[in-house]
């Protein structure tokens, strides 16, 4: 699975770590994530992630 970067604060979405402490389990893939989920550091919507080089 990649690993997605938000473009304003560089967090690094992880899909085999998740997001637990939003509710997001470990093994989500980005795409899976719901349409209202935001970076956990910045609060930036899912549209400003980018998949990791």
């Amino acid at each position: 699975m990649e690993i997605y970067v938000c473009g304003a604060c560089g967090y690094e979405y992880d899909p085999e770590k998740g997001d637990p402490e939003n509710g997001i389990e470990p093994g989500t893939p980005f795409a899976d994530l719901p349409d209202d989920w935001e970076c956990p550091l910045c609060g930036m919507a899912k549209d400003v992630f980018e998949v990791k080089e």
